[in-house]
């Protein structure tokens, strides 16, 4: 997944996560299925995960707008992995829902 090249998105996802020794393959499994799903949703424009020598997962997913987000919120097999994660493969998770107010870049 990549990160938005244009001003497509006015909203980012920032879901930070850790996983138990129970998220295997069945979570693997759901993890590919959603990436493809999400890309499905009209309103998504790009995402990104990254994680830390300490375990700590982020992954940060860019929206064009609110409604594209609650779509993806209400999502049945979102819904369903949410909790079939609480209830298995994450040890804690947090999200945070930010705004983009600005814009700068520089590519050479």
């Amino acid at each position: 997944m990549t990160s938005p090249t244009s001003d497509d998105a006015s909203l980012a996802i920032l879901f930070f996560s850790r996983l138990t020794d129970a998220a295997g393959d069945d979570y693997k499994a759901m993890d590919a299925e959603l990436e493809r799903r999400v890309r499905d949703n009209p309103g998504f424009v790009a995402a990104k995960s990254f994680t830390a020598a300490d375990g700590e997962r982020l992954t940060i997913v860019w929206w064009r707008d609110e409604a594209s987000l609650a779509a993806w919120r209400n999502d049945e097999r979102h819904a369903l992995a949410q909790r079939t994660g609480r209830e298995r493969w994450y040890q804690e998770y947090r999200t945070e829902v930010t705004r983009i107010v600005r814009r700068s870049a520089f590519s050479r």
